[in-house]
């Protein structure tokens, strides 16, 4: 199953694309806060990827401070994915996104890996006006580190599972609000209780804070995710980024590269495999990029 999901992220990754991108926008192109494909054409984005959401597909590397019972005390996590556009209409756009995630012990001699998620999913997203809408079947399989089951003699657990999540959110050129849900409909262990109630709140400074010539542009984004979990008793899992987004100043909002540096602070269930039946509280700075 490991391999299955690793080969479909490398074709996810290197996959041609047959319409436009879903990426993450700096507030909205012309048009309105999805951006348009021009005067009346359709949106460029349809469903901006989650700013403060943990599993949310993208490439970033975060240095955390932390506080749980097995993990150590810093933290190196590290993600490599995005979603791609498959097919797409006026209104309405299908993609494959797929994500790897991993989590290093930074104070072990060796770096010791602790944890890696492989996450593969079809989201099929919709737009009207300032709504949007995400609807995705995805798998997630997760796995211990050999270095961290050969230093403490931890037996892995097989969590593996399909779930099916959906979405709606309302965006305006500087608030985005979400809400919704998940359901794992197949799962390990069996014991996994299936349910996720999921929302959040974000922020985007329409004009740019700082500008370096015509190299790029700064935006202040900042976002709060909240999860609450079936598992832990419906604990909520608080989420919470602040920082720059940087782009390419002559290209549209959303059509191009964006870096970001954002501090970043997490408490709640631990929202990594391995150890998902763990509380983690952390604080951190990570940077981020997305094609």
């Amino acid at each position: 199953m490991t391999k299955a999901i690793a080969l479909l992220l490398v074709a996810a990754l290197r996959a041609p694309v047959w319409a436009p991108a879903q990426t993450p926008d700096g507030g909205g192109g012309p048009g309105g806060p999805g951006g348009q494909g021009g005067p009346g054409g359709p949106p460029t984005v349809m469903f901006r990827p989650l700013l403060a959401d943990p599993q949310e597909p993208r490439f970033f590397a975060t240095y955390l401070w932390a506080r749980s019972p097995r993990l150590g005390p810093r933290l190196g996590s590290v993600g490599l994915g995005q979603t791609i556009g498959l097919v797409r209409g006026r209104d309405w756009q299908l993609a494959i996104a797929a994500g790897v995630f991993s989590e290093f012990n930074m104070r072990s001699s060796t770096t010791d890996l602790l944890n890696t998620d492989y996450i593969v999913g079809l989201p099929l997203t919709y737009r009207k006006g300032s709504w949007a809408t995400r609807l995705r079947v995805y798998h997630q399989s997760s796995h211990l580190g050999d270095e961290y089951m050969l230093h403490t003699h931890a037996q892995r657990v097989d969590l593996t599972f399909q779930a099916v999540e959906l979405l709606v959110a309302n965006e305006g050129s500087r608030w985005r609000v979400y809400g919704g849900g998940d359901y794992a409909f197949a799962h390990k262990p069996t014991d996994l209780k299936p349910g996720v109630l999921h929302g959040g709140l974000e922020y985007r400074q329409p004009r740019p804070l700082l500008r370096l010539g015509s190299l790029t542009t700064g935006r202040f984004v900042a976002g709060l995710d909240a999860k609450s979990v079936q598992d832990h008793e419906w604990q909520v899992g608080w989420s919470l980024v602040a920082g720059l987004e940087l782009g390419d100043p002559q290209a549209p909002a959303g059509s191009s590269w964006r870096w970001s540096v954002l501090l970043k602070a997490y408490t709640g269930p631990s929202p990594y495999g391995e150890f998902y039946r763990d509380h983690v509280s952390s604080a951190g700075v990570g940077v981020g990029f997305t094609l």
